[in-house]
């Protein structure tokens, strides 16, 4: 799995974030789900039998590794840096890399570092005042592919933490409408 993170978690951080063309991504299917302002794992989980999650990588960074554009939405300090892959019946859909500052870890949401193969969503989803902004998308090439990914900022009891998701090949939202 170690050639499968290098590949997606480095797409993912190597990619060019924009704030998203609302007017125009809001019509479409795909729109749909880069746009998801709740949980993208109550999504995924609508769309088949079991939905998996995977931990590639669980480690902290230095304020000093994360790009400028993720210190302005997390400020400057320290994260908890969480990868993994959400497989929905056994298919890989969803590589996620989630930054959640030091700060973030305290009191309540101690527990998201110890969530092991419980996904993000499904924690985060459960306080009635989470809530997700600074939405944005960008296309990334993996293996020659154009693929589909979204950052966004989740807010868990007015504590902040930045999830980058890159659609993999097979994932939902390629799917046309049946």
């Amino acid at each position: 799995m170690s050639d499968f993170k290098q590949l997606h978690v480095s797409a993912l951080m190597g990619a060019n974030w924009e704030a998203p063309d609302w007017q125009q991504l809001e019509t479409t299917r795909k729109g749909e789900w880069l746009l998801e302002a709740h949980s993208m794992t109550e999504r995924l989980k609508a769309c088949c039998a079991t939905l998996d999650v995977e931990v590639l990588g669980l480690h902290q960074c230095d304020m000093e590794t994360l790009t400028s554009s993720e210190r302005e939405l997390l400020g400057h300090e320290g994260c908890l840096v969480r990868e993994v892959v959400l497989s929905g019946d056994n298919t890989p859909w969803l590589c996620a890399r989630t930054l959640v500052p030091m700060s973030t870890l305290t009191e309540k949401e101690e527990d998201i570092a110890q969530l092991g193969a419980v996904p993000l969503g499904q924690r985060v989803f459960t306080q009635a005042n989470a809530r997700r902004d600074a939405i944005e998308v960008a296309t990334v090439i993996v293996k020659g592919e154009a693929l589909l990914a979204r950052r966004s900022r989740l807010w868990v009891n007015n504590k902040p933490m930045l999830v980058s998701e890159l659609f993999l090949p097979h994932a939902p939202i390629y799917q046309e409408e049946g």
